[in-house]
């Protein structure tokens, strides 16, 4: 059974940064695809990073420059450096993965989700 525990929010103020870490365990993180998902309450859960088991990398456009996602397949470990947050970026973040051949970027169906972790950001 894939288990999936985010850490690593908190509140920063907005131009600062954090890095959101995702545990995977239960499978063999080289073989699959992950990302990570934010998601406001009233409002839709939006795809943010993804990353392939061969490292392929897909960003929504709101981040892109700003935010890095990387995985060590050693350590069974998801990432996300965020840097220069914005306010906007206030959301319940989300780590989502499922089997490597599901990928298509964020548009992937992925079958396995954390709990979240609460990523505030003040003006």
């Amino acid at each position: 059974q894939v288990q999936l525990v985010e850490s690593g929010g908190g509140s920063v103020q907005a131009g600062g940064s954090l890095r959101l870490s995702c545990a995977v365990s239960g499978y063999a993180h080289s073989n699959i695809c992950m990302a990570w998902f934010r998601q406001v309450p009233g409002k839709e859960r939006e795809g943010v990073a993804a990353i392939n088991a061969d490292g392929t990398t897909s960003y929504a456009d709101s981040v892109k420059g700003r935010f890095t996602i990387s995985k060590d397949n050693a350590n069974n470990t998801l990432y996300l450096q965020m840097n220069r947050l914005k306010p906007e970026d206030t959301a319940m973040y989300y780590c989502a993965a499922d089997h490597a051949e599901q990928w298509v970027g964020l548009g992937t169906d992925f079958g396995y989700w954390g709990q979240g972790t609460q990523v505030t950001v003040s003006s």
